[in-house]
């Protein structure tokens, strides 16, 4: 039997630059509401508003991180989370290293 008003969850999907920017453009004309928008390009409501937050962001319209600082930022931790692991390898084999010495 089915689960009762539970959805499949939706698959994850990419978009351009560009299409972000033209439904972003569309938000701000103010002709349709966000959720008219969303509804219309099969999108998710969520989604547009983040893409339209996310935008007045990079305009310094809006207090938060832009997308270089987002960008950066994930790389940087990308790079913190490698390092972890290679100090703990070294930390591994030091260990080792130490114990066949004895």
């Amino acid at each position: 039997m089915e689960s009762m008003g539970k959805k499949k969850p939706r698959p994850r999907r990419s978009f351009t630059p560009e299409f972000k920017a033209e439904i972003v453009d569309l938000c701000r004309r103010g002709d349709r509401s966000v959720g008219q928008i969303a509804k219309d390009f099969d999108l998710t409501e969520t989604a547009v508003r983040d893409w339209v937050k996310q935008t007045e962001v990079d305009a310094g319209e809006r207090d938060g991180l832009t997308s270089s600082e987002r960008e950066e930022l994930a790389a940087l931790r990308r790079e913190n989370r490698r390092l972890c692991e290679d100090v703990d390898i070294l930390k591994r084999a030091t260990a080792f290293f130490v114990k066949e010495t004895r």
